[in-house]
């Protein structure tokens, strides 16, 4: 199992998580049983999964983030890069573009992107 690829309901469970973590374990079977109908064990077997992915912890029943959304999304989008794009961006935006033309405004946006990038690294690769 690829560590940054979720099921839709892994997905929607480990968000539910990030808004709320740090979060009581018993707190967290009430709140996915409201928002999915889950019996606490269904909870924990989805908790124990995110936990071996290292995703999240628990602690003394406390549940927590041992990855934050965004680290995870950027993960994520590197994966499918390099499983897809050889991991190669602009090779991802070259076919990304032939299908959707970008708006000036995300063209303006990429170019804002880069120059940051340029900044930070001093110029250098």
């Amino acid at each position: 199992m690829e560590p940054y690829k979720l099921g839709e309901m892994e997905q929607k469970f480990a968000d539910l998580i990030w808004e709320h973590a740090p979060i009581a374990s018993g707190e967290l079977v009430k709140l996915c049983e409201q928002a999915f109908s889950w019996k606490r064990t269904t909870t924990y077997t989805m908790l124990k999964r995110l936990c071996l992915r290292d995703l999240f912890e628990n602690v003394n029943g406390t549940v927590q983030a041992k990855t934050t959304r965004e680290d995870f999304q950027a993960a994520q989008g590197e994966q499918f890069l390099i499983e897809n794009f050889d991991g190669s961006l602009p090779r991802f935006l070259t076919a990304f573009s032939r299908r959707k033309r970008l708006s000036s405004h995300e063209v303006e946006e990429l170019r804002r992107l880069i120059e940051e990038y340029e900044e930070e690294q001093g110029g250098n690769d």
